[in-house]
């Protein structure tokens, strides 16, 4: 073919690519129309006068306490007092990875031109165990606010060991920043519980099969000798797409292990329900592998729960020594390695057997290292040093 037959071709498909490229931007403003408005609302709303915070979490709804909410929303609903969310006219955008909006990097570069203020909140990243193929697609936009931030917290040692790893290692402006829980709020109960009885709650969502697997062996376990034991199960069954399949599978298992009168499956529910949920229960099950920073652990702490958990993660961090028992485990990025049923329902007799000296641990752990009063002054002090 000769160079003028070439050219013609090129020219003739002229036409046809730039009918593509107008169909192709058509449907991206179509799929993108209420996001454009909202980016172009940022970038005309301002910038607050100092000394005025205005802070931005990057969504344009934080529901509200007595709503449902779970991973990284819950901070930010727990900061609306002091901090309530600005979308629009806002001098620090402040994201948490665990919640990031998708078009994180938009507002990331309206919040730049505006002259507003970046924090980055480091929770887990995505690795092989859990995450499957593709892991490295999904930490490529996490990296980008990792370095991007002007300042970082992370939310244990162990969320920054494994964001070092998957994520790159970031040498200044950064902290440990563990969660928090209003210990005013989540308290322990006010009557005594029967102990006789004993109520094991596997709390958050269970969006891991091996996460309910392991609690109800660990309940069957303990059903062998005891008649006295319940396994209370909160959130979504959802390790499967289809919900219905997951309840199902759920079921079986409980009927095949013969406890189907010890468990009570309760559902999601919202922050102002949470107290009272843990104040009826004994003992915090917490089966999750590499667990990076659970608040739902500190909340049961705060209200008197010991921990009997997978010792992996950022959760021996929480728990101490002496407020629950860890199950000892390797480490591994390549797969998920679930606490033994027998362990646990070991270390279950364990705390049982020392309850009111574990409760009483559990409790005091949580008001002197994770209330919510000094995390919320933290903030406030990093706001101010970035703004001045």
């Amino acid at each position: 073919m000769s160079l003028f037959q070439k050219i013609k071709i090129i020219i003739a498909y002229i036409p046809l690519k730039i009918r593509y490229w107008y169909l192709a931007k058509k449907w991206y403003l179509q799929q993108n129309q209420s996001k454009l408005e909202r980016w172009l609302k940022i970038l005309v709303g301002g910038i607050p006068r100092l000394p005025q915070i205005n802070v931005s979490y990057g969504h344009e709804y934080i529901p509200r306490l007595g709503e449902v909410a779970s991973g990284g929303i819950v901070k930010f609903q727990r900061m609306q007092e002091d901090f309530p969310n600005a979308p629009r006219c806002f001098n620090i955008l402040y994201m948490v990875s665990s919640a990031r909006p998708q078009d994180s990097e938009q507002l990331l570069w309206l919040a730049r031109r505006k002259g507003a203020k970046f924090l980055w909140n480091q929770n887990g990243v995505a690795y092989p165990a859990w995450h499957g193929e593709d892991w490295e697609k999904t930490n490529e936009p996490l990296a980008k606010m990792l370095h991007e931030a002007d300042h970082v917290f992370y939310q244990s040692q162990f969320c920054k060991l494994s964001s070092d790893r998957f994520l790159g290692e970031r040498k200044n402006n950064w902290e440990i920043l563990y969660n928090c829980v209003d210990t005013t709020q989540f308290t322990p109960a006010t009557s005594n519980l029967d102990r006789n009885h004993l109520i094991l709650l596997l709390g958050g969502s269970q969006y891991q099969y091996y996460r309910l697997e392991t609690a109800l062996k660990t309940l069957a376990i303990l059903a062998c000798d005891r008649d006295d034991v319940d396994l209370w199960i909160t959130g979504r069954l959802s390790w499967l797409p289809d919900e219905t399949e997951t309840h199902q599978i759920a079921k079986n298992l409980v009927e095949k292990l013969g406890i189907s009168d010890r468990v009570n499956f309760l559902g999601k529910y919202s922050q102002n329900e949470a107290p009272k949920l843990f104040q009826n229960a004994h003992i915090l099950l917490h089966t999750k592998y590499n667990d990076p920073c659970p608040g739902l652990v500190v909340e049961a702490m705060a209200c008197g729960l010991p921990i009997v958990y997978s010792q992996s993660g950022g959760v021996p961090e929480l728990v101490g020594e002496e407020a629950g028992i860890g199950i000892p485990t390797e480490l591994s990025w390549e797969k998920d390695l679930p606490p033994d049923p027998k362990a646990l329902a070991d270390a279950i007799l364990q705390v049982s057997d020392g309850y009111k000296q574990y409760s009483e641990a559990a409790r005091n752990r949580a008001v002197e290292k994770f209330d919510l009063r000094p995390w919320l002054q933290r903030h406030r002090e990093i706001f101010e040093e970035l703004l001045s």
